[in-house]
């Protein structure tokens, strides 16, 4: 068997958000673990670098889409070339997300009505897409990344953690459904984690953003794939963030906001 007859024979996962932090850890792991992939991601540049490298190094197929999830097409153009190209998908990784930092009625709608799409509707539109034929195959397995933020109300990154709610509550529920089917679905709710996302979120002057209290995205993808690989629903890397989720269910709702406030609000110079 030549090697291209031998990589057709692996499993395949898609992976969004694949180009940076949690999402290109997830990539090495799963092309660690002989995984083909499907990236994608807006970084049409790193794409290519990862398609240049990862076929020889790791002998695995990798098909690449520059594309934009704010963009409402994006998914059904995904599905739909993958399916003339009879590409099947045995793992679904549903990355990618951004935010805005700033009071609700000072930030920009433009900007917030795209995260809608990336964080919710392309999420919900391509797990809709892949479910049905790994539920027809009787296999597969969805990571959704969701945050520590689906747990509470976020001020001054309010729409963020009501995206997070969206898919903590979405992934639960679905996951409950599919039990007996052969296919799982598992969310990954991370605490801070030092990578680019504070940047284009405006939050390098937060209070939350400090180094100390950040995971890596190395260790978080790696925490992700174990629990994904067991079956886990709802995954919450990290003792602290652990005792944080759980302390919340005991504490009355307007303190929480009042603490998150605090903890969003700029370090003073």
């Amino acid at each position: 068997m030549n090697k291209i007859s031998e990589s057709r024979q692996k499993k395949t996962a898609l992976i969004t958000g694949a180009a940076s932090g949690i999402g290109y850890q997830l990539t090495q792991i799963f092309a660690r673990h002989s995984y083909n992939l499907v990236l994608v991601d807006k970084n049409e540049q790193k794409l290519t670098e990862i398609l240049d490298e990862f076929p020889q190094k790791f002998g695995i197929f990798v098909k690449i889409f520059a594309q934009d999830l704010s963009i409402p097409t994006s998914p059904e153009e995904i599905f739909t070339e993958l399916q003339q190209a009879s590409i099947k998908i045995d793992v679904l990784i549903n990355n990618a997300d951004f935010d805005t930092y700033g009071a609700f009625n000072e930030t920009d709608i433009t900007i917030q009505l795209k995260m809608l799409q990336v964080n919710i509707v392309s999420l919900t539109h391509l797990t809709k897409l892949f479910l049905k034929d790994m539920v027809e195959q009787n296999y597969g397995k969805i990571l959704n990344i969701a945050s520590f933020a689906a747990f509470q109300p976020g001020p001054l990154m309010a729409v963020y953690f009501a995206t997070k709610a969206y898919v903590l509550s979405f992934s639960e529920a679905i996951a409950n459904e599919l039990e007996g089917t052969g296919v799982s679905v598992t969310v990954l709710c991370p605490g801070p984690t030092a990578s680019e996302f504070q940047q284009p979120a405006a939050m390098e002057d937060s209070k939350i953003a400090s180094v100390n209290r950040m995971m890596a995205t190395e260790t978080i993808a790696k925490i992700g794939y174990r629990g994904l690989m067991k079956n886990k629903t709802v995954i919450v890397p990290g003792m602290r963030n652990k005792l944080l989720t759980e302390s919340v269910r005991f504490t009355p709702r307007n303190l929480v906001t009042k603490v998150m406030r605090s903890i969003h609000e700029l370090k003073k110079k």
